[in-house]
């Protein structure tokens, strides 16, 4: 992961409709897809049906990610890798920890190899994981308006977020 020295930054941005949020996430994978690592960390919040889950498809099939993306509510961890990337295989996880009952479940789990392994970590409610994720690199906070749209907040918390931000 990045180094954490570098400071919050806080953005603000707004999605009408999906295709905005589809034009975002295509704009991430192409800033994401210029790293020659892709080991960036972002974190997803916001209530049940604030648009997680689909911006984390958007940008999964931005990234290249084809077939069926299925969401990882039940699994808890869907693992895709990008073969072609420009710098050669990504690993990328999208992860949601909605299920969790404890913070500990992260730990049993044995997420801490894939957390240090390099690759894209997406992840839905990291909240439920506690104190066991590493520091995001970007945090995205989605809100659901009132006329469907969603307020997006994004937050970089070191130089790879802060890369990302629009």
């Amino acid at each position: 992961m990045a180094s954490n020295d570098h400071p919050l930054i806080v953005k603000s941005i707004a999605w009408a409709t999906e295709a905005d949020t589809q034009a975002f996430a295509a704009a991430l994978a192409a800033k994401l897809q210029d790293k020659a690592s892709s080991d960036v960390l972002i974190e997803l919040h916001g209530d049940l049906g604030s648009g997680k889950t689909t911006f984390a498809r958007h940008l999964l099939t931005a990234m290249g990610v084809t077939g069926r993306i299925k969401s990882p509510t039940y699994a808890v961890v869907e693992p895709y890798t990008v073969d072609d990337a420009p710098g050669g295989p990504l690993n990328i996880w999208h992860f949601d920890f909605y299920r969790f009952n404890d913070p500990d479940e992260w730990e049993e789990a044995g997420f801490r190899d894939i957390f240090a392994s390099p690759g894209l970590k997406l992840v839905e409610w990291p909240e439920k994981a506690g104190d066991h994720l590493p520091p995001a690199d970007l945090d995205m906070a989605l809100e659901l308006q009132d006329d469907d749209a969603r307020a997006v907040t994004l937050t970089a918390h070191t130089d790879a977020g802060a890369a990302l931000l629009p």
